[in-house]
């Protein structure tokens, strides 16, 4: 099976790194500049005290032409409307992809693909990239792959392929694997970034608790959550199985990147509309957030 990763972030680096070990991979870059180093120096994997380098074939994202059997959309949300442009200007369209976004936000999006097979992905690896072809694989986890339109076979082919030390879960229902993710990442996220803490402090310092808890009652509110004790606690056990991880969305301000706040807390802002119901909490950090983008991106 010939597998495409579009996106050489952290994600797009370490699943190339991994997925070549089982598949034949191409990687496509945002640069020519990134591409021509992961061919040079191939993909460095570093992993505690080891690290392992793969060769892929890596090429700017303009001269994908989408042949491969299976093609992995590992960008911010953000970047999919022209992704998807180009998917639906291609002379022949791929059938298989594979979205591993943050969020919910993008779901709306993938209803203007015409491929006829498409699923999505929840994440639980932390990764960091250290330059344009080394990724740190900070902490190990599971992919969580489910269909969001088409059959089910190729995706279960594919991911019963990996191995213990990269594991891709398959399943049956997309929405709920998709919530979970969400409701982490609508409270960790935003609150680590604005006050520019690691995700163990959350749950450490009381007065962050409190934030947490109240956050959290908002979005259990808009999203109608029959067992609500049992996502707060995920939420906390997340922080203290990532203690000293910083939260993508704190990684993104840190390096003067645009966040995904639109796909997490713009899509239950959404949510809180459509049922009329107020989320004043919600609102604040989505502001605070999208005002601290503002204020980066007039310095820059």
């Amino acid at each position: 099976m010939k597998v495409g990763i579009i996106g050489a972030g952290s994600i797009g680096l370490l699943f190339a790194s991994y997925i070549s070990r089982v598949f034949e991979v191409a990687i496509y870059t945002r640069t020519a500049k990134q591409a021509q180093e992961i061919n040079k120096n191939g993909i460095i994997l570093r992993k505690g005290e080891e690290e392992k380098v793969t060769m892929v074939k890596a090429q700017p994202f303009s001269l994908w032409q989408g042949t491969e059997d299976v093609t992995i959309i590992a960008v911010k949300q953000y970047q999919l409307p022209s992704i998807i442009e180009k998917i639906n200007l291609l002379s022949v369209m791929p059938d298989h992809f594979l979205f591993l976004q943050n969020g919910m936000g993008h779901l709306k999006l993938l209803e203007e693909i015409g491929a006829n097979h498409l699923y999505v992905g929840s994440i639980e690896h932390g990764a960091l990239k250290e330059n344009s072809y080394t990724v740190s694989h900070n902490g190990n986890g599971v992919t969580n792959v489910a269909v969001f339109k088409g059959d089910t076979i190729t995706l279960q082919q594919f991911s019963s392929a990996f191995t213990r030390e990269f594991p891709m879960s398959f399943q049956e229902d997309f929405y709920p694997m998709l919530e979970k993710k969400l409701i982490v990442n609508a409270v960790i996220n935003p609150l680590t970034a604005l006050l520019q803490v690691k995700n163990g402090v959350l749950i450490a310092n009381p007065f962050y608790y409190q934030a947490v808890r109240n956050i959290f009652a908002e979005i259990s509110f808009i999203l109608n959550l029959e067992q609500s004790d049992e996502y707060l606690q995920l939420v906390i056990d997340i922080c203290k199985n990532t203690a000293d991880n910083r939260s993508s969305m704190l990684k993104d301000m840190e390096a003067n990147r645009l966040t995904e706040v639109d796909a997490i807390l713009g899509y239950l802002l959404d949510e809180a509309r459509r049922q009329e119901k107020q989320a004043p909490q919600i609102s604040n950090l989505y502001h605070f957030i999208k005002g601290n983008e503002l204020e980066r991106e007039e310095v820059l």
